[in-house]
Parts: structure tokens; sequence; C-alpha cells
């Protein structure tokens, strides 16, 4: 291999180490997202979850930039109390009082809306404007969803009919070729 290919795949490498984190949280809500079209307790789970993991990547990202004990204890704390205070709205979520009043698809739109705000924050106080950035394009994705959500038959349609005519063209044009 040579040095040119070497030094470029450190330098992919290098920058998979530095933003996988990020990108694992955008894979995480959306796995999340896709979750919460299933009831039970598996959803519960996640939602819960991904607060503590979220946590986790924001303290190890954040922890680089600082220097002293002190800088460090106080982002610790700071961070787990955010997203203990996080993780007790997407609990109250769960509650039996509020499923029966809010459906499903607003229940995962507002975990989204909690999540992308939380992760925002979190990147403020944190200092890592790549945390807030996920924030950002969380929030930027809900109105994505919820279009998705309420135009999923008009997406199955206009695919159907995208294929239809791929078809009509594809067989048509093994006629032409078969002249």
């Amino acid at each position: 291999m040579s040095d040119a290919t070497e030094s470029k795949l450190g330098g992919i490498g290098r920058w998979l180490l530095r933003d996988l984190p990020y990108a694992a949280m955008l894979v995480l809500a959306v796995g999340g997202i896709v979750l919460a079209s299933f009831r039970g307790p598996t959803t519960y789970i996640y939602w819960m979850a991904l607060a503590p993991i979220y946590a986790l990547i924001v303290i190890a990202s954040g922890w680089r930039q600082l220097e002293t004990g002190a800088e460090r204890t106080r982002l610790v704390v700071t961070q787990v109390l955010h997203w203990a205070a996080f993780l007790g709205a997407m609990w109250l979520m769960f509650l039996p009082e509020v499923g029966g009043v809010v459906n499903l698809n607003a229940t995962s739109l507002t975990l989204l809306i909690l999540l992308a705000l939380g992760t925002f924050v979190a990147g403020v106080h944190a200092a890592v404007w790549r945390i807030s950035a996920v924030g950002v394009f969380l929030a930027l994705s809900v109105p994505a969803v919820a279009w998705v959500q309420e135009s999923a038959l008009l997406l199955l349609v206009g695919a159907l009919l995208l294929v239809l005519v791929g078809a009509a063209f594809w067989w048509m044009w093994r006629r032409e070729t078969k002249l």
C-alpha cells in the first residue's frame, strides 16, 4: 500500500473515530422513531436507554476539551442532572394517564422534540458544537417525520406508481431491443 493511500485511510479512520459518536446519536434517534410505531415495553426501554447513552456521548465529547478535574466534575454533574431531567420528561410521556390522551404518533414526535432539545442544550453546556448540531438536525427532522407519518399512504401510492412506470418503460425498451 502506498503512503498516500495509507495516510488517506488514516484520515478516514480519524474522521470516523471523531464523528462516529455523533452519527450514532442520529442513527439511535431514527431507530427510536421507527420503533415508536410499535407498542410495548421495547419502545419504553429503548427511549429510556437513549438518554443515558446520549449523556455518555456528550460527557466523552466534552471531556477531551477540559483540562482540570474540577471542570470535568462539573461537566459530569451538569450532564447527569440535565439528562436525568429529560429522562424524567420522557418517562412522563409513557405514563398510562398520558398514553390515554396522546396517540402513539404524537408521543413519538414529542419524544423526538425532547431529544432534540436535550441534545442541543447538552451541546451548549458541554461546549461541543457537534452535539448541538445533532440537536438542530433532530429538531429539523421533526416536521419531516410528521409529514412521513401523515403521508404514508401517499408515499406508498407514489412509490407504486414509480415502479409501474419504470416497469412499463423497461418492458418497452426490452421490446425495442428485440426488434
